[in-house]
């Protein structure tokens, strides 16, 4: 399949669950996740009419920024974990950084921040131990440390549920996110892969991050 014919069948897929659900395409940000895959799929993806992209790693994406910086209205995303001695040149290249999870994180993107940079928080809710993030009861201080910074935008929380096959296991993580969101006055809710999206948009998400509904498998790196 094409990438046009894999946005098609994704946007069908996510307008039967905005029907289900009574929710506008317009409240749903679809993140084309090109981590691994090289910047011409990227460029073809802009080509087609895709504008938000996802990326997991600050090193990868200077290899594709020259290029992909000259796309009018391209966004990009950093969604994997950031780890502080990269916030600097994180805050160049990125228009969006999903995966801030402390209040020194935090501190360091705005102080390296040339102008005004949206933000999400990164909230753990798995007992994994690879899976970064700040745990529920430190979100508050974080919320009032990046709402306190001048140059750093709060959008939203966002949150990455333990791998499951079946989509509905991993519903009690998007619905804990937006309960989280409601209680402390958040909006944008970054949630929903390839595989689930279906399941998060019915619990609130405004942000669905796919990249192999829209690109196929990844490209493995030797």
């Amino acid at each position: 399949m094409t990438i046009a014919e894999r946005w098609e069948a994704v946007e069908t897929r996510l307008a039967k669950t905005l029907q289900q659900t009574g929710r506008k395409r317009q409240d749903i940000t679809l993140l084309a996740v090109t981590k691994v895959f090289p910047v011409e799929i990227l460029c073809e993806a802009y080509r087609l009419g895709l504008r938000e992209f996802g990326e997991n790693y600050v090193q990868e994406f200077e290899t594709k920024h020259p290029t992909a910086a000259s796309l009018p209205e391209a966004r990009f995303h950093l969604i994997g974990h950031l780890q502080s001695n990269k916030s600097r040149r994180a805050a160049e290249i990125f228009h969006v950084v999903q995966t801030v999870d402390s209040p020194k994180l935090a501190r360091r993107l705005d102080e390296a921040a040339a102008s005004a940079l949206d933000v999400m928080i990164e909230v753990k809710l798995s007992v994994e131990e690879a899976k970064a993030g700040c745990a529920p009861q430190d979100l508050s201080e974080l919320l009032d440390t990046i709402r306190a910074l001048p140059k750093l935008r709060l959008k939203g929380l966002m949150t990455m549920p333990p791998w499951n096959e079946d989509a509905e296991a991993t519903r009690p993580y998007f619905r804990r996110l937006r309960e989280l969101a409601v209680r402390h006055g958040v909006e944008g809710l970054s949630m929903g892969m390839s595989h689930d999206f279906e399941v998060a948009v019915e619990e609130g998400s405004t942000c669905i991050r796919v990249g192999t509904a829209l690109f196929g498998r990844r490209i493995k790196v030797p």
